[in-house]
């Protein structure tokens, strides 16, 4: 009985030590303070610690939505959105040739650039007026997608090893991609009815910040090709490197 209660109490502490080492490395993370994550030992804390938070992320942002589905409501859409994100970034990174690079970590990263979106979830319009409240939203949305940006630059720069050309690409190939999809998604069911003008009863506090996404969204169409032609340049670089270090 008490060798039980010793061996629960032992496991409950190296729990504790364990969370609490990855809540550290969480918050030097966000504020790019250098870091080396223990994934040997710790990999899995992480990935759920980011798989939570993205989870909690996505439910606060639509708690208070009336436009939301019930998927929504649960925070299916965020869970979903991790998993697809960092597919997306394996798979079309990949070919650049990028050092400690897989599917687990780039997913483990995405989920710990979660906690800037509970931004998301402080229901500013239950507050301010309609227009105040849609101005704080279009300031939440820059200073996530910012900040999101810069975590997955350093990302690229410091784990993945890419530099010039390479990491430029790898930056902005991704992001022109993904705004262009959610648009065409169209996940808060207002992007095309802003294009063609929103009626005085359907305007919501988050439709300003949406506003802002369709104009990202038309410069997107103008620099995908340049971004595809460079993506494509550097792919082959890259395999020819690879042949003379071969042939030598």
């Amino acid at each position: 009985m008490v060798s039980s209660i010793v061996f629960h109490y032992i496991k409950y502490m190296v729990f504790k030590d364990k969370i609490r080492e990855v809540l550290i490395t969480e918050i030097k993370f966000l504020v790019f303070k250098p870091v080396r994550p223990d994934f040997i030992n710790l990999g899995n804390y992480y990935l759920a610690f980011g798989v939570l938070t993205a989870w909690l992320a996505g439910v606060g942002r639509y708690w208070d939505n009336p436009r939301a589905e019930l998927w929504q409501y649960f925070g299916l859409g965020s869970l979903a959105y991790i998993l697809i994100l960092a597919l997306i970034l394996w798979l079309l990174i990949k070919p650049l040739r990028p050092e400690n690079w897989s599917y687990k970590g780039v997913l483990t990263f995405v989920g710990m650039t979660s906690p800037p979106a509970i931004l998301y979830a402080i229901p500013v319009e239950r507050f301010f007026s309609l227009s105040t409240a849609s101005t704080m939203n279009i300031w939440f949305l820059a200073i996530v997608a910012i900040w999101r940006v810069a975590l997955y630059f350093r990302y690229l720069k410091y784990s993945a090893k890419l530099s010039g050309v390479t990491i430029v690409i790898a930056l902005l190939l991704p992001l022109v991609l993904i705004i262009a999809s959610l648009t065409f998604l169209n996940l808060e069911h207002v992007i095309f009815r802003i294009m063609a003008g929103l009626r005085e009863d359907e305007k919501t506090a988050n439709d300003a910040a949406y506003y802002i996404l369709v104009a990202i969204t038309f410069f997107s169409t103008y620099v995908a090709p340049f971004l595809l032609l460079g993506y494509l340049g550097v792919i082959i670089k890259k395999w020819k490197d690879a042949k003379d270090k071969v042939v030598k």
